[in-house]
């Protein structure tokens, strides 16, 4: 790794990059806040159809998410890992190692989405009953979401291989086409949702089932677009399906040798979610679920700023760091971080606007589940500035392949305070659900602080292609 760079004498470190840096990192956020929303917004409309079920109905559905979130973020961390690779590969001009970076990500994704489909197709009791322990209607819950989850189960596959496919787009700074797919399945699922759940002109009303199955068909139409879109533009990653279990061994070890910490950090996090969730679904009865669920629902709207951040970072840092720029690398990661504070503040804002809409979305729900919805969107909306910038110190963290740092955070400031914060909350007071997670949560700030102390050693300051020098530039 190079030294660190000497700053020329009498010129500070500018902490706000100029106006065309932000430009190009608008052009690659836009789309990708953009696809987000609509994600987004598509998770608000199921979650106002199957609110319209009930507290109990929409309680399952929203414990069933629950524990598939642990599984979609780790489909996400697949994608992240073998992203890291594929934008500095395109910064080196490196297509075989484009190649085998979207080869990492199709197989390992879909062989995890198969041994998950197994597990919700046998066991889903046995997990969802974890979620609700103690809850006064536990039994009913777990019940209504075992049938989700089964249903479900079947965009498991298409949603590792959408992926996969739609993240490499946005690796290699094309973002546009990933968020036209999306959009159109998106709108596929809210069809599907309108004429499933309710019976609508005709068909079967299937309710909680007739969601999961607006999901699969969704899902199944997603990938076959992007199956399309890459036999007819062939990007630079792309490849022939015969050979596709043709991976180099010894960039298959790097990529697994940088990104086990991540995997490990990624998992222990969200592990740390589901246990706080657990813990916050005790306290009440179907109503705290399905406050929750809806909060969560409306929340997912402003996290729209997160993958934008992460992806801007993921291109613009890491193929800068990939062409040998290293001194370059270290001002766009500085100016990246210190936008993300003003992306969290604007995501804060309209987080508060929004809790004026809640009565209007969820008016189905009871006036208890409302009033966790709306505290649960302060809670969120005043941590939201925070969260953006722990996103962006790891985005740059994870830029240059420096995953040792996720694993400090994640793992050393979640299993030494948050989880035993959240647990002596819940034990020893009597609070709310939404008190327990805000207070719990302020550990939040001592991650921040720690993952500041860790990017000042500049271990992500890396070329990654220069130590996977095996590939030779083939573009």
């Amino acid at each position: 790794m190079q030294n660190k760079p000497k700053n020329a004498p009498g010129r500070p470190l500018t902490f706000f990059g100029p106006w065309p840096f932000y430009r190009e990192a608008l052009a690659l956020a836009i789309p990708i806040m953009l696809q987000s929303l609509v994600t987004g917004l598509v998770s608000l409309v199921d979650n106002f159809m199957v609110a319209g079920l009930g507290d109990m109905k929409m309680a399952g559905v929203n414990i069933a998410n629950q524990v598939n979130f642990v599984f979609m973020v780790i489909i996400n961390v697949v994608s992240i890992a073998g992203g890291i690779f594929l934008s500095q590969h395109r910064g080196a001009q490196n297509r075989e190692g484009m190649i085998q970076s979207f080869k990492f990500k199709i197989v390992i994704g879909t062989g995890i989405s198969i041994l998950y489909f197994v597990l919700c197709q046998l066991a889903p009791e046995a997990l969802l009953s974890l979620m609700v322990s103690n809850n006064a209607d536990g039994a009913v819950i777990v019940a209504e979401g075992a049938r989700y989850m089964r249903a479900v189960s079947f965009s498991f596959i298409p949603l590792a291989l959408s992926g996969a496919v739609g993240s490499s787009f946005r690796d290699i700074g094309e973002p546009t086409m990933p968020l036209i797919i999306s959009t159109g399945a998106a709108a596929a699922n809210t069809i599907g949702n309108w004429f499933l759940i309710y019976g609508n002109l005709g068909a079967p009303r299937l309710e909680v089932v007739g969601a999961a199955i607006a999901t699969v068909t969704a899902r199944l139409l997603e990938i076959v677009a992007f199956w399309i879109v890459l036999q007819r533009r062939k990007p630079a990653f792309a490849f022939k399906i015969k050979t596709i279990f043709k991976i180099d061994g010894k960039f298959l070890g790097e990529v697994i040798s940088r990104s086990a910490m991540m995997f490990f950090s990624e998992t222990a996090w969200v592990v740390s979610e589901t246990i706080i969730t657990a813990l916050y679904n005790r306290r009440g009865g179907p109503e705290t679920v399905a406050g929750m669920a809806a909060g969560w629902s409306v929340a997912n709207l402003l996290f729209l700023v997160f993958p934008a951040v992460q992806t801007a970072t993921n291109v613009i840092v890491g193929s800068t760091l990939g062409a040998g720029k290293l001194d370059e690398g270290r001002a766009k990661a500085r100016w990246i971080m210190a936008g993300s504070i003003v992306f969290g503040l604007a995501s804060g804002l309209a987080g508060m606007l929004s809790t004026a809409t809640v009565p209007l979305v969820f008016g189905s729900l009871s006036g208890a589940a409302q009033h966790v919805t709306r505290s649960i969107i302060v809670v969120i909306s005043i941590y939201l500035p925070l969260w953006c910038f722990l996103n962006a110190q790891f985005a740059v963290s994870r830029a240059g392949g420096d995953t040792l740092m996720g694993l400090l955070v994640d793992v050393g400031v979640t299993y030494a305070v948050f989880i035993p914060a959240a647990i002596v909350i819940s034990r020893y007071t009597a609070w709310g659900p939404v008190a327990l997670f805000g207070i719990a949560k302020l550990s939040d700030l001592i991650k921040a602080l720690v993952a500041g102390w860790w990017l000042k050693k500049e271990r992500w300051v890396r070329n990654l292609t220069a130590a996977a020098s095996v590939f030779k530039a083939v573009l």
